[in-house]
């Protein structure tokens, strides 16, 4: 039998070569995908069986226009005035999804916070905090990635604030 990459061991996604690169403890989370499912992080947090408040989406934005990752629960949304303060900065508005592709090198639904073509500066919601482990995405629709709030952090670099709502 063929021994297997570290790509093909890790899910295959620049996420997951990251993380075990990074030697962190993670666990990989795969389930069927619907394109038809109008958000992909509740599609997520039912599939996995896990609570709405665990499972983070990541967006990208544009404050006072550079590039900026908002990591919040699915279970609300993003306030924009928060993150552009969050980051010292003075407004904030979503990315056109294009340039968030192109930057990260995921696509739309896909995206996570971890193992991105360009690092950016990164805010995880302060709300991550309140439990042992948080699912991200692990960069491809369909698969997720359970980690520490700790370690996502780290790994990102991103500072933690009260960004959603």
């Amino acid at each position: 039998m063929a021994k297997k990459s570290r790509k093909q061991q890790t899910g295959g996604t620049p996420a997951t070569v990251a993380l075990t690169a990074a030697g962190t403890a993670f666990t990989l989370h795969a389930y069927e995908h619907d394109p038809a499912s109008p958000s992909y992080g509740e599609e997520a947090a039912r599939a996995l069986g896990v609570s709405p408040e665990r499972v983070f989406k990541t967006l990208v934005a544009e404050v006072d226009g550079e590039l900026t990752v908002a990591v919040v629960p699915v279970a609300g949304s993003l306030d924009l005035k928060a993150l552009a303060a969050a980051v010292g900065g003075k407004r904030a508005a979503m990315a056109d999804p294009a340039a968030a592709e192109r930057t990260t090198g995921y696509v739309r639904g896909g995206i996570s916070p971890l193992g991105q073509r360009k690092r950016l500066r990164t805010v995880v919601d302060a709300s991550a905090g309140d439990h042992a482990t948080v699912c991200v995405s692990a960069g491809r629709r369909g698969l997720e990635v359970e980690l520490s709030p700790a370690d996502l952090a780290t790994l990102t670099g991103a500072v933690l604030a009260p960004i959603g709502r």
